[in-house]
């Protein structure tokens, strides 16, 4: 039975839902990667967030925030994307090396036009992935940086021998090399990162990423920056540039990937909602507005077929989230914003579009990881406290779909609801076998109605089965110092074994997940 949070969720139960999977037909490897993260240069992110200084009363080691890095841990982070974002096309990396004191300022001039001082640079960035037990992405600089330039940082992080850039880093006191697997060729290049044409870019996707080399046994992933949302014209051009890729297998040259870059809000560019204060019809906007991604998938996954049906070059998305109109009172450079359960099931549907198409899709990045947009983590300024935030949650859940195999799921008889022209799902699905084990998951968008899903289950017997839900009582519930777990997943009572498998309820607005033992 449901327990009694759970039950006054909502006010009715509709008609069950049934959605149908076979256990024993694993699909494609659901990387670990779709669940990376992202730093850049912006607002209260890294500095505040991430980096405190060592002279700081917040715990840090070497300046790093510690409840930051335990609290990242607990998610499996696989990945940090740094320093941007727009930022990269204006970061020259030279200027944070060596000692903080002697290092240059600069300006953030696209995010709140502040001067920073440098002092959290490349050493700074590697060792937090090093504490973070997470891979580097470095993010490079082509809108204002040069050829020259970006090959001297891959060798300066991962040359091992006594080359130029190499004894400049045992001088600044890192005498191994790093590893660097992922690489950005340049951010967001038909706006802030250069204002180019995607034809003016392709050529120097190419050109850059030639001089992206592989050193000491450091196998770089090159990813050239993608599309905006719907530009299929931006992946059609990328996708011509390749020379051949008509092999079946082998690594594309001379980039590897492309990236792909979306937003939920439901409201323009210059008015994007509120994060706090919205309605019921702009909750289902939101949540429409976020399938979206679905069909961006689809259609970029098209054009990327015609020209690659080996699927060799893969689709990053390495900015997704939602963007709503600041804080009151707050920097509005700084992107500061609430972060609330609809959020969260934000979050959730792009994961199940992920897991469906990680045939092409090899890693995302949420925007951003700390007090940046849709944030895993937010930082009192002035107590230092740290919060959890609903998100953060979504991400600790899907945790066992790291490295698994994508199950397909077969919904049927899911309600709808008329949203902007189209119909609604009100029932989102994915999951995932690794071994012994599934992991479902499934989200009820519905906002005030329970739902009954009857989980028609094939090919293997369950043994054990146990499940956790985040829900909430308002659906812009969420956490703040005072109340850090208004929003936090409990035990999910709704499950019942059936016939062919388990019945599950789920509560309004809601995630949840069921996880199975399979003989």
């Amino acid at each position: 039975m449901p327990s009694d949070r759970q039950r006054r969720r909502s006010t009715s139960v509709s008609e069950p839902i049934r959605a149908v999977i076979d256990l024993d037909l694993p699909g494609s490897r659901i990387s670990r990667h779709i669940y990376g993260h992202f730093a850049e240069h912006l607002g209260r992110c890294i500095y505040g967030g991430f980096y405190v200084g060592e002279d700081s009363d917040v715990p840090n080691e070497r300046g790093i925030r510690t409840d930051v890095v335990e609290a990242l841990r607990a998610l499996q982070i696989p990945n940090l994307r740094w320093p941007g974002g727009c930022f990269a096309d204006d970061y020259h990396w030279q200027d944070g090396i060596g000692p903080r004191e002697d290092r240059p300022r600069m300006v953030n001039s696209h995010w709140g036009d502040v001067v920073e001082d440098n002092s959290f640079g490349t050493h700074e960035f590697m060792d937090l992935c090093e504490m973070l037990g997470t891979d580097a992405y470095i993010s490079g600089n082509v809108g204002s940086g040069s050829v020259a330039e970006m090959s001297e940082w891959i060798e300066y992080l991962t040359r091992a021998d006594d080359s130029p850039m190499a004894d400049l880093r045992r001088k600044n006191g890192r005498d191994e090399p790093w590893k660097v697997p992922y690489f950005g060729i340049g951010n967001e290049a038909w706006g802030c990162g250069g204002n180019l044409r995607v034809e003016q870019f392709a050529s120097l996707a190419r050109q850059y990423s030639t001089y992206v080399r592989d050193h000491a046994g450091n196998e770089v992933y090159r990813i050239a920056a993608g599309a905006n949302a719907d530009d299929l014209h931006w992946t059609e051009v990328l996708m011509e540039s390749f020379d051949d890729l008509s092999a079946e297998e082998g690594k594309a040259a001379p980039f590897q990937a492309l990236s792909l870059h979306y937003y939920t809000m439901t409201g323009s560019w210059q008015d994007k909602g509120s994060a706090l204060d919205f309605d019921v019809d702009e909750w289902y906007l939101a949540l429409s507005r976020a399938l979206h991604m679905e069909k961006l998938l689809t259609r970029h996954g098209q054009v990327m077929d015609r020209h690659d049906p080996n699927r060799r070059v893969s689709l990053v998305v390495d900015e997704w989230g939602t963007w709503w109109n600041v804080e009151e009172g707050t920097n509005p450079g700084f992107l500061y914003q609430q972060n609330t359960l609809r959020d969260a099931l934000v979050a959730s549907v792009h994961f199940d579009a992920f897991h469906r198409h990680a045939h092409r899709v090899v890693m995302a990045n949420i925007a951003q990881t700390v007090n940046v947009l849709q944030a895993m983590l937010l930082t009192d300024a002035e107590t230092g406290a740290l919060v959890k935030t609903p998100s953060y949650h979504v991400f600790e859940m899907n945790t066992g779909h790291h490295d698994a195999d994508a199950l397909d799921v077969h919904v049927k008889g899911a309600p709808t609801r008329a949203v902007e022209g189209g119909e609604l799902p009100l029932v989102s699905a994915s999951a995932s076998t690794k071994g012994d084990t599934a992991l479902i998951s499934l989200t009820n968008l519905d906002h005030e109605s329970d739902r009954i899903v009857e989980l028609d289950l094939r090919g293997r017997e369950v043994t054990e089965m146990s499940g956790r839900v985040l829900s909430a009582d308002g659906l812009a519930a969420h956490n703040t110092p005072e109340a850090p777990e208004q929003v936090a997943p409990v035990a999910l009572d709704g499950l019942r074994r059936t016939e062919n498998g388990i019945e599950v309820t789920l509560p309004a607005h809601s995630y949840a997940t069921v996880s199975l033992t399979l003989a």
